[in-house]
């Protein structure tokens, strides 16, 4: 046995390269699903970042069909690792995003429906104007009995929001991670 025959590796099967293909084929349709801003800041080849936004301008199915099919032969060429990690990346700051968002909406729910949770929300953020807090609890309570539109509920969330913030800023300015029980 020579090492000619040790460096040779089998070619990959058909299955494993339809595997491949068709994962290649997926990483390009979510970078035409992807808003054209997003695209932009992506780290990509000129040549397929050029490709993904044409396809993203294309309304005609067979004409798409194929600006897919081009995306593919590019994709082919390039690693694709890099690109899956940063759509993962931005996956995980969309989701994150989102968790932060429905921790909040809890809070102002929470806040408008117990006493007691005003309590737990200053105790967790200090900085926050509780005068304030309590005057728009007040009257997102009142709007919400007379049917009225939500402003003061909204400008609640925002409030929340900006304290929070403030409260993981701060925290990751001391080094240390946000209390758990408080919106992440």
């Amino acid at each position: 046995m020579n090492d000619h025959d040790i460096d040779d590796a089998p070619p990959p099967s058909k299955s494993q390269r339809k595997r491949e293909s068709s994962a290649l084929q997926d990483l390009g349709l979510a970078l035409v699903k992807l808003p054209e801003d997003r695209v932009r800041n992506l780290d990509l080849p000129d040549a397929l970042r050029s490709a993904v936004l044409e396809a993203q301008r294309i309304r005609s199915h067979g004409a798409l069909r194929r600006q897919m099919q081009f995306i593919g032969k590019l994709m082919r060429d390039v690693d694709a690792e890099p690109i899956a990690r940063q759509l993962a990346e931005m996956r995980s700051l969309s989701d994150r995003s989102k968790a932060e968002f429905h921790a909040l909406e809890h809070w102002r729910d929470r806040l408008l429906a117990d006493d007691q949770a005003l309590t737990e929300w200053l105790a967790g953020h200090p900085e926050c104007d509780a005068q304030q807090l309590r005057q728009l609890l007040r009257n997102a309570r009142k709007e919400a009995a007379q049917g009225k539109p939500p402003r003061s509920s909204r400008a609640l969330f925002r409030m929340l929001a900006q304290a929070d913030s403030g409260s993981r800023d701060a925290a990751a300015a001391s080094g240390h991670s946000p209390d758990p029980g408080h919106a992440v």
